[in-house]
């Protein structure tokens, strides 16, 4: 059963039947938003959003996965490669980032993830935006966080994964941010930590 998180509300990724999660999925899908006007169809648009996830030992970040370094340097978190156009809407996932939660180091105590436009569209460009989180060992997605609304920014702090007594719970940020890449968001990401 999905849960379709609220901006700030967080969950528990503990398995219902009791233990943890070993492996997730954080998705990322969206659609270009339909044009308006007489030469909207003449006009192809592609909206080019990157899927990035930047590991936190306390405050400090340690690593990064996005579409210049596909593997975290200890293996652990993997971006499965960059889509350049999008498309999925509410279907698949256009980009996804694998975490194995049991190889993630331990000084490593939170992930968050992150969305910008590289090409600079804002978010009033994109329709069917969303991120979700998904059980890789049996395909069910646990959660999920829906961009509504758009919005004249280029960018968005989605969400994170931190460590919680013995397991992972995760949280949706929500926060719309400006920036063509992750590093343009750093001071955003910061004030979540």
């Amino acid at each position: 059963m999905t849960v379709n998180l609220d901006k700030g509300q967080k969950i528990s990724l503990s398995k219902s039947g009791g233990g943890e999660l070993s492996v997730v999925r954080m998705g990322l899908g969206w659609q270009a938003a339909a044009r308006k006007g007489f030469l909207a169809k003449l006009m192809a648009r592609e909206i080019d959003l990157d899927a990035s996830a930047v590991l936190f030992a306390g405050q400090e970040p340690v690593d990064v996965v996005f579409f210049q370094h596909l593997i975290s340097d200890d293996g652990s978190v993997r971006h499965t490669g960059d889509n350049l156009v999008g498309g999925a809407g509410q279907g698949g996932d256009d980009e996804a980032i694998l975490v194995d939660l049991q190889r993630v180091p331990a000084h490593v105590d939170q992930i968050v993830f992150t969305v910008n436009s590289f090409t600079g569209q804002t978010f009033t460009e994109v329709q069917n935006a969303f991120c979700r989180l998904v059980d890789e060992t049996n395909g069910q997605e646990l959660a999920r966080y829906t961009l509504t609304g758009g919005g004249a920014y280029t960018a968005q702090v989605m969400a994170k994964v931190r460590r919680s007594g013995g397991g992972w719970e995760m949280a949706a940020i929500g926060e719309a941010a400006n920036g063509r890449t992750f590093q343009d968001l750093m001071p955003a990401i910061a004030s979540h930590l």
